[in-house]
């Protein structure tokens, strides 16, 4: 089995370096698919998205669900980056990256560890207004959790 690069952390990530380093990591990767989301400014009505997180209660989970998808799927190489702080639109929060021999699985293993980042991964997230209002903590949407059920998890 393979060893997931997983980190939590503070500073944006290099998408070009963390690609560089899975198509480096081995001969049998016929595809590589990459998800990278980003900070939205909701339309000018957001100044910043801050995110919290319990250390290593965080690193465990988004470990477990890494071993789920690495359980489901033939996986040559996975990549998971979370962001905490305060992040301004426009710039990252997370990065996932799937290679495997097929496309398929490196397609479906993104697919699910986004499901499961948007409506399990322990973060929490407050909308910074721009209007310098105070901030609301934002809760998993009804879509995120119903994306949930096609893997088979339980709202």
């Amino acid at each position: 089995m393979i060893t997931p690069r997983i980190h939590v952390q503070r500073e944006g990530f290099d998408i070009k370096d963390e690609m560089a380093r899975i198509e480096k990591s081995g001969r049998d990767i016929g595809a590589i698919v990459s998800f990278t989301g980003l900070c939205r400014s909701e339309g000018g009505a957001l100044s910043a998205l801050e995110l919290e997180h319990y250390p290593g209660m965080a690193e465990m989970e988004l470990t477990r669900i890494a071993e789920d998808a690495m359980a489901r799927w033939p996986l040559q190489a996975l990549t998971l980056l979370h962001r905490y702080g305060v992040i301004t639109p426009g710039e990252d929060i997370v990065l996932v990256i799937t290679a495997a021999a097929h496309r398929r699985a490196a397609f479906e293993a993104a697919d699910f560890l986004m499901d499961f980042l948007k409506s399990r991964a322990p973060f929490w997230k407050k909308e910074h207004p721009a209007q310098g209002t105070p901030g609301a903590w934002v809760k998993a949407g009804a879509g995120d959790e119903a994306a949930l059920k096609r893997w088979g998890a339980e709202e």
